[in-house]
């Protein structure tokens, strides 16, 4: 199953993520299918940045988020263009049959 988490980056006591599409089997900071953001937690207010058509792409085929990556994807509109994307390809689907 893919999962949309973070994966540790920087120095030691000075974290900062990138949010990754991986296999749930993966290690923390092990193997990756694709980096679709960053996120660093240190900064007053946080940062982040999201490439939203390709996470709402990964939505879309079934990759599910973890709870701080969800967090984040709130605040985008990825889970609204997911589910656009997941609509467009039922009707595809079913033009064709």
């Amino acid at each position: 199953m893919l999962r949309i988490r973070l994966r540790r980056q920087g120095a030691k006591k000075k974290p900062t993520y990138r949010i990754v599409v991986a296999e749930s089997s993966a290690p923390r900071d092990g193997r990756f299918v694709e980096v679709v953001g960053f996120y660093n937690p240190r900064t007053d207010p946080e940062t982040f940045h999201i490439n939203v058509e390709r996470a709402a792409y990964w939505l879309s085929v079934g990759a599910q988020p973890t709870e701080a990556v969800a967090r984040l994807l709130k605040k985008t509109e990825a889970f609204e263009l997911a589910e656009e994307l997941k609509r467009k390809a039922k009707e595809k689907s079913s033009e064709a049959a």
